[in-house]
């Protein structure tokens, strides 16, 4: 069963213009150390902006499929894009989102997030559908 979606669009060339005139603060504030890592491999090819503007949007629709929007409690760090070996966009939760996920999925289900990522300059574009997929036996 879906427990919620959430869509949001990113704009790069602002993100970019974010990263100019706060760098590291705020790098620190919004992204993971993972998510950084990611963004900081793509740095020489002039990929940074793009990759974190599709996390902002992936923390935006989490956020959304949540049921909250980026309010009651949820921080930017509480999300967090990685990618597994074969590329795949996984979104993982800490903190305050870990806990409103856990009281969205019922009883004797596991909740699944499934991220989607795509951008075409000057647009990130990131989709988040939460699942509950009922436990074995």
């Amino acid at each position: 069963m879906i427990l919620g979606t959430g869509t949001d669009l990113c704009n790069i060339d602002r993100v970019a213009a974010t990263l100019a005139r706060f760098g590291d603060r705020f790098r620190a504030r919004v992204y993971a150390d993972g998510e950084l890592a990611t963004a900081a491999r793509r740095r020489g090819a002039g990929l940074e902006a793009a990759t974190l503007a599709k996390r902002w949007a992936a923390k935006e629709a989490c956020s959304k499929a949540l049921g909250t929007g980026l309010r009651m409690g949820i921080a930017w760090r509480d999300m967090a894009v990685l990618n597994l070996p074969t590329g795949q966009p996984v979104m993982t939760v800490t903190g305050w989102a870990e806990r409103r996920l856990r009281e969205m999925t019922p009883p004797g289900h596991e909740a699944l997030i499934h991220v989607t990522l795509t951008d075409d300059h000057p647009w990130a574009l990131a989709s988040v559908v939460i699942e509950a997929r009922p436990l074995p036996g």
